[in-house]
């Protein structure tokens, strides 16, 4: 009986893998558009604000993120743009009860970035706000100045093994395991919500260094720790090599078990969350909130089933800022079975889905729309239905965690098209090319 176990979760692991990958190739069809493109807001929904700051002063050999090197006049132009449209975003109906901040580094320029909140609890009813940082701009006194503005903090450690923060190229950049662990340690209790962000999986680390690393997060005593695997995107698989080396053998998900028995006392925020107590901030936004609309440089928006993708040039970006223009430059539709997909997908990286309440919100029919997929998720044991409620196993809980990394990614497919101006401009190329070809076809 378990052989036959084995071999369905092998199968469903491979299928959730390959699904997401054919669903993200086959539904991100990017329409880049010289249209003046609003984002009309809906009374009867609840938004999100998500704020991008693409700065930092290094780069690490993983990171897929739309960022810049790090120059102070260019930043503080850039925040004075955000903070423009953060006004016309209210002008145009929004109101938020969360804000996410993310990056680059959003802590670079610590006046620029309170100014801009600041502003943004003036403008919306923020009732809870979730930054991200280096271990360079944790120091207590400057934490201190965001006391009532930032309620999570989320810093990326990634390690505190000193061979793979050296490989990383992030050891001469924070300091060894033992300093990072010291600055961090002086950082708990400053804010709300300390979260320590960590990547497992890394292809030369071992379980000692794995359990070494978890021994040392919680040795910090912060509210909330993630483990992320390492995600090798197709725009940085190279890069990793390079720096980080090859692996013949694949530990995620032994190294998963491990996290998980590890935090078992913890309460799961979500599938690589977890936090002492619980909490209603979440750590991942995409998976909390179904519509969200991003504001800044490369940012997202996710709106009626629509992304909607900011210019990523900060000339480009400034500009149209500056003459009132729409900063979004594409958009991708999905259709109501894709959006289906992607919200199933998100709450049940939760940890559950109350199927009623999901039905109703979506206006589908679970079962008839997703049927194969709840099929196959109960005969892996991934899922348990009880009381109306689809819940994920620990096995579930895994596969949850392939099927998100396979979807961060998958949208590095959207940050390759518009990592710069020649393929902005090669894309609008093809997509021209593309339209004549199929209205040539069409004539035929």
């Amino acid at each position: 009986m378990q052989i036959i176990t084995n071999f369905i979760q092998n199968f469903a692991k491979k299928y959730a893998s390959k699904t997401m990958q054919n669903s993200l190739y086959n539904s991100l069809r990017i329409d880049i558009s010289d249209q003046n493109i609003e984002k009309i807001p809906d009374p009867a929904k609840n938004y999100m604000l998500y704020m991008h700051v693409p700065f930092c002063h290094t780069f690490c050999p993983y990171c897929s993120f739309h960022k810049y090197a790090y120059d102070k006049d260019a930043c503080k132009a850039y925040f004075s743009a955000l903070r423009t449209e953060m006004r016309r975003t209210k002008e145009a109906g929004y109101d938020f009860k969360t804000l996410y901040v993310g990056g680059g580094t959003t802590l670079i320029d610590e006046d620029e970035l309170l100014r801009t909140l600041e502003l943004a609890k003036s403008l919306f009813n923020i009732e809870e706000i979730s930054c991200e940082s280096d271990p360079n701009h944790i120091d207590p006194a400057s934490l201190a100045r965001f006391r009532g503005l930032i309620d999570r903090l989320s810093v990326g450690v990634q390690s505190f093994d000193d061979e793979i923060l050296r490989k990383a190229a992030r050891y001469e950049k924070f300091g060894s395991g033992e300093v990072l662990r010291e600055k961090l340690s002086k950082a708990v209790g400053v804010l709300p919500i300390l979260s320590l962000d960590l990547i497992f999986n890394f292809p030369f680390q071992t379980k000692e260094n794995l359990l070494r690393d978890i021994a040392m997060a919680k040795s910090v005593n912060p509210e909330q720790i993630t483990m992320y695997p390492l995600m090798k995107s197709p725009l940085m698989r190279d890069q990793i090599a390079r720096n980080l080396g090859i692996s013949s053998v694949d530990n995620e998900e032994e190294f998963y078990k491990i996290i998980c028995d590890e935090f078992s006392s913890w309460h799961k925020n979500n599938s690589w969350a977890f936090a002492r107590e619980s909490s209603n901030i979440a750590d991942e936004y995409v998976g909390a909130n179904h519509e969200y609309l991003g504001i800044g440089s490369g940012a997202f928006s996710f709106l009626d089933g629509r992304l909607l993708i900011n210019a990523f040039n900060l000339s480009d970006y400034s500009a149209r800022i500056k003459e009132g223009k729409s900063t979004v430059i594409a958009t991708c539709d999905f259709s109501d079975s894709e959006r289906a997909k992607y919200i199933f997908l998100t709450e049940l990286f939760n940890g559950e889905i109350d199927m009623a309440k999901f039905q109703s919100a979506n206006g589908i029919n679970l079962r008839k729309e997703l049927g194969r997929e709840i099929s196959l998720l109960r005969l892996s044991n991934a899922i348990s239905v009880e009381g109306g409620k689809i819940i994920t196993t620990q096995f579930g809980k895994y596969l949850c965690v392939i099927l998100m990394k396979e979807f961060y990614t998958g949208m590095d497919k959207v940050r390759a098209t518009f990592k710069d101006d020649a393929k902005i401009k090669r894309a609008k190329h093809i997509a021209i090319m593309e339209e004549e070809v199929q209205n040539a076809q069409q004539i035929a």
